[in-house]
């Protein structure tokens, strides 16, 4: 049996350079003896491996997992992983093989100290030991660790702090760092650090950031072991912390701001922006629409168009926005959904000369494909900058009812656009507080391709033209009728 003993200082050199000896002479994983306790002098008590006759190679992710592994605690590191690498020789492929049970085993220790490391930067309190006006202060801080990682994570420190000289003391190997200069050292013995005048303020800003409502206990523990508490000043303050966690949080409670008027705040600055603030004349109206400039939409638009109809009609009928036709010629609801419209409408009672009937988007959107212009929805802020202007419509006709054909008029007559099939037949309050009767937009019914979908749909269309009829013709509208 071939005794290998890998030292403290240097580990993962030594071990990558005494593993590909025993590779180099076909050595095999039963006939070697892996330590980890330091020896002076030789390596190997009873064999020398001789420096390799060939070339040596292993996928580089072996050799980034080793260079991890080696520093962990289990005295049995050096032989899984020479284990595995006698393996990878005829089988590379291994280092991919999740199902593969040694490389998941080394995987966990290779996750365990990457982790002891990230604990290494995060749990390290250093305390000043040299005079605050040397050239260089001087610090220190002692660290017990779970695995060796110490001298695979002192750069992070160098980096972090070249300016000063420091020293990292653990019960295994010790890292100093001095004139620049870094070195390990093996079993110094625990310092008598003195106090710091820095720990008070820093537990002062610790016990100021600790949050009680969010407080979690188990979640704390898991990402500060308390085997760490003891080196670190600012953890003698949290078993008061999470005893008065409980109180903390209810008098923040009754601290904080009530909510109510702040949102209700905001809702009447909301609201305050709908309102449309168009003082001038009917006649005056539909000019100012066709000058509007508010959006983007008005760039590739022809024209804007205005809602027509009676200005003290008692239905108002609200569309999407302007279609190809619409665009044209300049009136609203003239295009194939239009004239589905004034079919459907004729036979439901419903005389569209005596209606206003306009848009709740004043300009056409549509994406240019060859010699057509296919037709967009406008988006919510298309929507809500038009809704200036069909609010001015609707407070100069004042109507008894106002019927919106589609999502799009939904959305801007009563905030909400969604579900207008499970909504449609019924009224909501909208602006001013008029009715507003929810029905399909006929664009919609033209869609349809299956037959008897559509033949309903327009059976339900024309009952909640039928509905609006009705309705416009009562003196007060009820807000739960519904055409079902």
């Amino acid at each position: 049996m071939i005794r290998a003993v890998m030292p403290c200082i240097g580990t993962a050199l030594a071990w990558r350079e005494t593993a590909r000896g025993f590779l180099a002479s076909a050595t095999p994983p039963e006939a070697i003896s892996w330590d980890d306790t330091t020896v002076q002098g030789r390596l190997f008590d009873e064999h020398q491996t001789r420096p390799p006759d060939r070339t040596i190679t292993v996928p580089r992710a072996f050799l980034s997992m080793a260079n991890t592994v080696v520093w962990h605690s289990d005295p049995a590191r050096f032989a899984r992983l020479y284990a595995f690498l006698w393996r990878l020789r005829d089988a590379p492929h291994l280092m991919t093989d999740r199902g593969d049970r040694d490389l998941a085993v080394l995987r966990a220790m290779e996750k365990n100290v990457h982790r002891c490391q990230h604990k290494m930067k995060a749990f390290v309190r250093f305390r000043e030991t040299g005079d605050r006006d040397d050239a260089r202060r001087s610090f220190a801080a002692w660290f017990e660790p779970t695995h060796h990682t110490v001298e695979p994570t002192a750069q992070f420190f160098v980096r972090r702090f070249a300016d000063m000289n420091w020293q990292i003391l653990t019960p295994g190997i010790s890292a100093f760092f001095d004139d620049g200069q870094l070195r390990f050292e093996q079993d110094v013995p625990r310092p008598d650090l003195p106090a710091d005048a820095g720990e008070e303020l820093w537990i002062t800003y610790f016990r100021n950031i600790f949050n009680p409502a969010r407080l979690k206990v188990q979640a704390m523990q898991s990402e500060m072991p308390k085997k760490y508490w003891k080196n670190m000043p600012e953890a003698a303050a949290i078993p008061d912390l999470i005893a008065q966690a409980p109180e903390r949080a209810r008098e923040m409670t009754r601290a904080a701001p009530t909510l109510p008027p702040a949102r209700l705040a905001a809702i009447r600055a909301q609201q305050a922006t709908n309102v449309s603030a168009w003082d001038g004349s009917h006649e005056e109206l539909p000019a100012a629409i066709r000058a509007c400039t508010r959006c983007a939409l008005h760039r590739s638009a022809t024209q804007a168009v205005p809602g027509t109809g009676p200005k003290d009609a008692a239905l108002v009928i609200v569309a999407e926005q302007p279609g190809d036709q619409e665009d044209l010629t300049g009136r609203p609801l003239v295009g194939p959904a239009g004239q589905l419209f004034d079919k459907v409408a004729a036979e439901a009672g419903l005389a569209r000369t005596d209606a206003f009937v306009t848009n709740a988007v004043k300009h056409f959107k549509f994406v240019p494909r060859g010699r057509q212009r296919i037709h967009q929805r406008p988006n919510a802020s298309e929507t809500e900058h038009c809704r200036w202007w069909l609010m001015a419509e609707v407070a100069q006709v004042q109507p008894r009812l106002i019927l919106a054909l589609g999502a799009t008029a939904a959305l801007s007559l009563t905030g909400d656009g969604a579900d207008i099939l499970t909504r449609r037949g019924r009224t909501e309050t909208g602006p001013r507080g008029l009715p507003v009767l929810i029905t399909v937009h006929p664009s919609w019914i033209l869609r349809l391709r299956d037959a008897d979908r559509r033949s309903e749909a327009l059976n339900f269309f024309r009952k909640d033209l039928e509905l609006a009829v009705r309705l416009s013709q009562m003196s007060g509208c009820d807000s739960t009728s519904t055409a079902d």
